[in-house]
């Protein structure tokens, strides 16, 4: 597939996403989140998903300005809490977000979870946001066919990346389709299942087939289905193998194999819920 740690996904509107990113959920505050940013930076990783629930911000900042590299070359997701929706409090939420990281601009900012009777006015808020530059773009995590439609509905600006829980044990096709027919970008967040279904036996054997981890066939699996992909890892020897991805394929048959494992396994929360 040509894929290589360096390859992207392109918005809507131009912007380069990096098809592998490092997310941080669960990393304590300091020298872990710290840590962890800096070997994913090292290994080539460009591309840092926080949020403001992780309550991190501030070391994936402190961790990307220490790590000497440029600030355009690292891209930095963060996501607007749900106590934090509402036109005017998402755009002061986005404020203190940017100064928890030190930054000037966020290069995409995501609407956290579809909160009822509040979404569509925080919506219009990102908007407000990219134009004034303070986001090079913006999207929902989340979002189900249902809550995208509703967005689509009254929305100037299409949502540029829907994040979602994706993996063999939670596949969702008609999502995707829904989201390539707009030109939305998919993030698979949770694509090691949280280390749930990782010694599955499927996985397990197509894994030795390949002479890879599970957790390298997961993120694999990924990539092949066009997501972009955001394993969590505060390990260094684990956000290498992480990132030990684009030296092989998988082949149509077990791809296959293992898109029949789905069972909608959702390890941290089902969005169809979500009124």
């Amino acid at each position: 597939m040509g894929l290589s740690i360096g390859s992207t996904a392109r918005l809507a509107n131009g912007v380069e996403m990096p098809r592998l990113g490092l997310g941080v959920w669960q990393a304590k505050r300091g020298g872990e989140t710290k840590g962890a940013v800096r070997a994913a930076l090292e290994v080539g990783y460009r591309h840092i998903d926080t949020a403001r629930i992780y309550n991190n911000e501030e070391d994936v900042g402190a961790a990307i300005r220490e790590s000497g590299l440029a600030r355009s070359d690292v891209f930095v997701t963060t996501k607007l809490w749900n106590d934090d929706q509402g036109y005017d409090s998402a755009l002061r939420a986005c404020d203190a977000s940017l100064a928890r990281l030190g930054l000037d601009h966020i290069d995409l900012y995501l609407i956290h979870w579809p909160v009822a009777n509040k979404r569509l006015d925080s919506w219009r808020a990102l908007e407000k946001l990219l134009e004034d530059g303070k986001c090079r773009a913006i999207g929902v995590s989340n979002y189900y066919v249902r809550h995208l439609d509703e967005v689509l509905a009254h929305a100037k600006v299409v949502p540029m990346v829907n994040q979602v829980e994706q993996h063999p044990f939670l596949y969702l096709p008609k999502l995707n389709a829904k989201c390539r027919e707009h030109g939305i970008i998919v993030e698979a967040y949770s694509p090691l299942t949280k280390g749930m279904r990782i010694d599955h036996p499927a996985l397990v054997g197509i894994a030795r087939e390949h002479e890879r981890s599970p957790a390298q066939i997961l993120i694999r699996w990924c990539l092949q289905h066009d997501l972009v992909v955001l394993p969590k890892s505060v390990r260094p020897e684990r956000i290498r193998e992480n990132a030990s991805v684009f030296d092989f394929e998988i082949s149509e048959s077990d791809m296959k194999r293992l898109d029949a494992l789905d069972e909608q396994l959702h390890t941290a929360w089902d969005p169809s819920t979500a009124p």
